[in-house]
Formats: C-alpha cells, structure tokens, sequence
C-alpha cells in the first residue's frame, strides 16, 4: 500500500507526493541544510583527526591501532571518494534521526529517504561524480599500456577492476540493520537464534598456540607466505576511515569501549590469559571507509544504499605494489631527473652499491617507532619507505620483496634502452612495467596458485586460459578480502637473517617477529635486504595444524609497543568480516555447492576433527554463525594444497574472473607477440633474485622448501631473454 507522510515545521512540508512511485519525496531545501550540515561534521572530524594522528606520531605515543589505521589511510582520489561517502551516509542520518523525533517513533532510513532523494544527496556530496564512468576516448596507448588506476581495461564497462571503484558481493551483505551495523554491533542480538561469540574469545579458544608448539611445513618456504602478502597488496587495499572520533558523539575511538560509528571496539572477555580477569577492556577498532553507493548494481534496498566498502587498488595483476594505483602516485615513484623511463631510488642510503627504495615524505611516520621498539642499534631515527603501495614497510621482509622489484624495473629499463635507444622514457617506463605485471600473471598462476589450492583443484577451478572476456567483471569480492587471509596461518615466529653462506650472521642475528613491524632501519644498518631474502628462501612455512592455527606473536604481540596494547590479528580478521557485512561460513558452503553442517556430527565430519568441532559448537552454538575466515582455515586441506575446499572455491573463483576479465592478461592475443610471450612463460623468480640481489645461490623453485646446500649458482639459473622486445621500426 503506497503511504504518505506529511512532516510540519514551522509551516513548511517537509515531504511532498512523488510523482513517479506515489512514494514521499523530501524538500530540496531540507536535503540541503542537512548535507550541509553533515559536511561540516565530517569535515571537522577529518582535519581533528589529521592533527591529533600527527600529534601522536611526533611524541611517540601511537599505539598499534593507530598503526594499523594511519598504514590504511586513504590518500589522494581515494580520500576524496571517501570523504563523499561519507558526507552522504552522515547526512542520511542526520535526516533519519530529524524524521523519527517528529514522528516520535523510529522508521528506518529506508522509510523516510526515497530513491529520489538519495540521488539528490548524492550530487550534492559527490558521490555522484565518483560513480560517473570514465570515457576512453581520449586515453592515449589505450591498446598497448594499461592505465594506473585500471579504467578502461573493460571498454564496455571503464569502471570493471579500476581502483577506488566499491568491492563487489557475490552473496547479499549481511548486517545488524540489514543497511550498515556489523553483525555483532550489539552483542546481545541473536542471529540464527544465538548470540555471536566475541572475537577475542574465540581467538582464545580455537586459535591459540605457544611460539614453541608449532611445526613447520616440511614441503614450503617462508618466500611462498610473503609472496602471498605480496600478491594480496597487488589486489585489495580496504582503507580505514579517517577518522579516529565518532561523528555523533565526538569520542576518540581509542578510549572508548562504546559502538559508535566508525568505532567497532574488540571487547576483551573475562579471564584473557592476557588482560586477566574482569578487565573490561577494549582493543581499538576501525570501520573500513564506505564507498559510495553503486545504484543499479543491486546494492540499494528500499531507496538505501547498503554499505560497500572501496578498493582503492586495481583489481587486476598489474604490479600496483610497484607503481601504485593512484595518477599522483604513480607520478611521485618515478626518477624525472632524466628521461630514461626509472623509479626514484633512495638517495641517502644504499646496499652495498645497489638501490634502496626511497622514503615516504608523509607528514605523519609511521616508522619514527623504533627506539620505542628497541635499542639495539645506535642508528638514527628514518622515514618509512615510498612504494607503490603504502603497506611497504610493514614488515622487514615485505620490505625486501619490494626493494628487490623496484630494482627488477629499472634493470628491465636499462636492457631495454640498450636494445631500443630510441625509445623515449615514457616509451621504457611503459614497456617495463608491462613486462612486470606479466611476470606476476605467470608466477601466481604457474608456482603459486597450483601450490596453495592443490594441483588438482587449480586445474579444475582454473585450467587453461580461455580467453579474454568483456562481460566477467574482474573488481575483486568483498568476500576475497576476507578468504585471501588464509596465510595468516602460515607465518613463521621469526624472521631468519642468513650471510653469504647461509649460516646465522653473527651481527645481525633471527629477530622475533614483533620485532619486524615497520623498521625500515634494519636493513638499512643491518646489512641490507641479502640477509632477510635468504632466510625467507631458506626458512620453512608454518605448517596451518588444526590445533595449532595462529601463534601468539600474532595473536598477542601484533604491532607490539607493550603487550598489553598489542593487537590480535585472528580477531581482527574476525571482526573485519562482521564489519564489512560478509556472511558466515554454512553461506559460503552453500554458495560454494558444499554441504551445509547443521549439528556437532555434521560439523565434525566436514572438519574430519570431533574435538575442533565441539569447541565451535560450544562457543557458536550454531555452524551456521561460525565466522568465514575461521570456518575456511580450520577445513582440512584439499589434496596437495594448503587450504580446505571452501577456500579453494572462493580463491579460484576470484583469479578466474581477475584472469578471464583483463583485456591485457598476458595470454590475451596482441597483447604481447608470440616470441615475447614464449619469454614471459619462461619467467624465473629465483632469477630475479639473482638479478638484483647479492645472493649467488638460490633454489630453483623459491616456494619449494630445500636444503641451502642444494641451491644453484645464479650462474647457472637462464637469464630472461629480451631478445623479442628489441624494436626494428624506431618506434616511439
């Protein structure tokens, strides 16, 4: 039944008949004073936040989650997509809230804000603008180079796959309020008849493990975990929302144990083995940024928006980690000191003769940490490194990964002017970056998906490439973002650093790994990013055991200052998939076409582990409320791989459609020449190492774990052949 509501103040309607659904429609004017309104809050939060963030960096008092968030912080078009959202969903509220006091009864937003409004709001914040699709027209080298921030890539649909677009939802979001509150927002609401576990809780119970109790994987390396962070940074980057206060209440989100928006605390149950019994604490908690809404992609409901949140990467396998996804970005990385095509180098520092990455020029560092970190070392205070993409110096090793791909670009530069001097700058840079985004197709497809999903699953999920196709939307699920943690169990507690004949080097013995978050001083003063590769190449994998799922350096000493401020990355990951409306596990089984465990037998025959079962029945009450990412870990592996059969089925879908949909896969016909393909399929990761590395012996599989003694002289390792790249039309 159409319905009408009529809203007076002083004399004016607030709502008037719509004239295409019979729905109301609010003044223009009321839309107005509201979004202006809800700019000047957000507004006021963004630059209170900006200031306070600096603050705390400069008199060394951030904490972990200020790490955490200020390492996630949009910047450039990102920021401006977000702040749009944000003015929006702020002003939705705002007029929500106005609408229930005058009624003196509580409507959803859906109920007072038809889609005709919601148009209005979003031209007024902007939002409308950050959904616009791109023309390709005037694009130059649409045909031949791929753009920074993937628009274009689909011609059909410019804004498939291109960064600060919204993660697409392969299953409907699940939320408190069906629009925005996270599952679990208020802990007493049921959802399938129970209330949900507090994620420190199950932390406690499913995932902990003692340092000393865990095993390694006896077939992989510690290279095979840090690749997979280094293809994950390729792919997805869910921005944490600017801001550090509540738009409503104005309270810090790290001193408070409240929800409220964008707060979303992880609240610490009683008896923590860490924080003792009846702490009433809380670890800080950031919501990720909203996007703005996506209309016709089936993501409103009743004239809402339901909360997306955005990539502000490229979906695609383009080696963003090295050149970023952002025009600005992408512009700030290169070396215009000549033209000549490079990436900036550091220019203070160097590792024995060869090129660090350079350091960021941020206003807030978050690498000014380390004398709260340790004293070690006399070595003076430096910024975090620049990269591509800003989670560079996370950790020490992820840091090497890049500095040793930095340096594979410009060495791709030099070989190709030598075979091309005529090609202009813009011409190497281009050509080289093409050649790095195909090297990462083939390794992710040829070493390291067949590895973590098993040989035969890739080839029936994956198989052969069949070909581009426009209609497959490549923008990655909200879905992966939470699927793809899976290596989380599969890091080591200790960084190895190994000299030249991979022994433990006396100066510069294993670090913890708490140890090695954001210290960019190391292999700066502790000779180089040799060390740290070799270990990784020489260390095994944590092998992923049912009791023994997450050690206690991440789950209690993530980002460590002091212990009890630390964070738990297992709740995190919990906490995130609640946060961004992911389903829980039996929907996934279901979308997956798996069996759908009802009962404690049920369960315990998927898990293939009675015990493991109980505890989860016992904290969840239910299957059908145990968390995604919880759920996919525990599975048993498929054959050959390292993840259980709902991973398998979500990864693969998320590589098929990011293969199938990219107009310049590496495969694609015109996109590389017959002979340059033949060369792309022979790419080598342990000859990049021996590239742009001092390591004269490496393993001639890197994911595979080997014995230092049976590793290969770099002599021996075939070189990349650019033979086919060499231009005999003096092109441009």
């Amino acid at each position: 039944m159409k319905w009408i509501v009529f809203i007076i103040v002083a004399g004016v309607y607030l709502c008037s008949q719509s004239h295409v659904n019979g729905e109301p429609n609010l003044k223009r004017s009321v839309i107005e004073k509201a979004v202006k309104k809800a700019k000047a809050i957000v507004d006021s939060a963004y630059e209170y936040s900006r200031k306070e963030s600096i603050a705390r960096v400069k008199r060394k008092a951030a904490s972990p989650a200020d790490l955490l968030r200020l390492m996630k912080q949009p910047v450039g078009r990102t920021r401006n997509a977000v702040r749009a959202a944000d003015y929006t969903n702020v002003a939705i509220d705002l007029l929500k809230d106005s609408l229930n006091k005058r009624q003196k009864r509580s409507l959803s937003a859906a109920e007072v804000i038809s889609e005709e409004d919601l148009q209005v709001i979003s031209d007024l914040t902007g939002c409308t603008g950050q959904r616009r699709p791109p023309s390709c027209k005037t694009t130059p080298n649409l045909n031949r180079f791929r753009t920074i921030t993937g628009v274009c890539n689909n011609r059909k649909n410019t804004l498939f796959g291109a960064s600060n677009t919204a993660f697409v939802r392969w299953l409907a979001a699940e939320y408190q309020d069906n629009f925005t509150i996270p599952r679990g927002w208020d802990p007493e609401v049921p959802f399938n008849n129970y209330p949900l576990p507090l994620v420190r809780e199950v932390s406690n119970r499913i995932l902990q493990t003692a340092n000393d109790r865990i095993r390694n994987d006896p077939d992989f390396s510690f290279m095979l975990v840090l690749f997979a962070q280094w293809v994950d940074h390729d792919l997805t980057l869910a921005p944490h929302t600017p801001v550090i206060r509540s738009f409503n209440k104005g309270i810090d989100c790290d001193r408070t144990c409240d929800r409220t928006e964008p707060c979303f605390p992880i609240q610490i149950p009683q008896r923590d083995p860490r924080f003792g019994r009846n702490s009433g604490q809380c670890l800080p908690f950031f919501r990720s940024a909203p996007a703005c809404g996506t209309g016709p992609s089936g993501h409103i409901f009743g004239g809402i928006t339901i909360r997306q949140q955005i990539n502000s990467l490229t979906a695609y396998i383009d080696a963003s980690q090295v050149y970023g996804s952002d025009e600005q970005l992408a512009y700030n990385l290169r070396d215009l000191s000549s033209d000549e095509g490079l990436l900036k180098g550091n220019m203070e520092y160097d590792d024995n003769g060869r090129q660090f990455l350079p350091f960021s020029d941020v206003d807030v560092n978050l690498c000014a940490t380390r004398a709260s970190i340790t004293v070690e070392l006399d070595a003076k205070e430096v910024p975090c490194f620049l990269a591509g993409d800003e989670r560079v110096s996370e950790n020490i090793a992820l840091t090497s990964l890049h500095t040793m791909f930095f340096r594979e670009h410009n060495r791709l530069v030099r070989a190709l002017a030598k075979l091309n001097p005529h090609w202009s700058g813009e011409r190497l840079y281009q050509e080289a970056r093409k050649i790095m985004g195909a090297y990462f197709q083939v390794l992710i497809f040829g070493k390291f998906l067949p590895i973590m999903l098993g040989q035969e699953a890739f080839d029936l999920e994956l198989g052969s490439y069949p070909g581009y196709d426009e209609n497959v939307d490549a923008t990655i699920g909200n879905v992966f973002t939470n699927a793809f943690r899976f290596p989380h169990t599969m890091i080591q507690t200790i960084m190895l650093r190994l000299n030249e004949d991979f022994k433990p080097d006396e100066r510069f013995p294993h670090v913890l790994l708490h140890k090695n978050f954001f210290a960019p001083w190391r292999p700066l003063y502790e000779g180089g990013v040799d060390p740290i590769l070799r270990g990784l190449l020489s260390n095994h994998a944590k092998l992923n055991r049912q009791n023994q799922l997450m050690h206690d350096e991440l789950r209690d000493r993530l980002f460590e200052f002091s212990f009890e401020k630390a964070l738990d990355l297992g709740s995190l990951n919990m906490q995130r998939a609640r946060e961004h409306g992911i389903p829980a596990y039996n929907k996934w089984r279901k979308f997956c076409n798996l069996s759908e465990p009802s009962d404690l037998n049920e369960l315990a025959a998927v898990l293939g582990n009675r015990r493991l079962a109980q505890r989860l029945i016992d904290l969840y009450k239910t299957p059908d409320n145990i968390d995604l990412w919880l759920g996919g870990v525990a599975e048993p592996f498929v054959p050959g791989g390292r993840v259980g059969p709902l991973l398998a089925c979500l990864v693969s879908k998320q590589f098929r459609m990011i293969r199938n949909g990219d107009r310049f896969w590496w495969e694609n016909p015109g996109v590389f020449t017959e002979a340059q393909r033949q060369s792309l399929g022979n790419t080598s990761l342990a000859r990049i190492i021996c590239d742009n590395t001092g390591i004269t012996k490496v393993p001639l599989k890197p994911f595979r774990h080997s014995d230092p003694s049976t590793f290969t002289n770099c002599n021996d390792v075939p070189a990349f052949d650019l033979s086919a790249w060499e231009d005999h039309y003096n092109s441009n």
